[in-house]
């Protein structure tokens, strides 16, 4: 399979990757200990919990959204710019 047909290359897998370990970690931040009927859990109510996980969450969805929409540098191009001297 020829590579020029490709939409994404190997940087805009890279930022997918690493969107998606930056929201798991958002995710792992907002867990934590829940209330019940009989006990209330005020970590529920904690900036880790309410303002921090969510905000690594949003720029874990940036990282991703901007790999999507990131276009990838054709080799001609590149080539072209960086011209050998012999």
């Amino acid at each position: 399979m020829d590579k020029q047909k490709l939409a994404f290359d190997k940087t805009n897998f890279l930022l997918l990757a690493i969107g998606m370990a930056v929201v798991i970690i958002g995710f792992i931040l907002m867990s934590g200990p829940a209330s019940s009927a009989t006990h209330f859990e005020p970590d529920i109510f904690s900036v880790r919990r309410v303002k921090v996980a969510p905000l690594v969450c949003l720029i874990g969805f940036i990282f991703m959204i901007y790999g999507v929409v990131r276009k990838p540098r054709d080799k001609e191009q590149t080539d072209s710019d960086n011209p050998q001297t012999a």
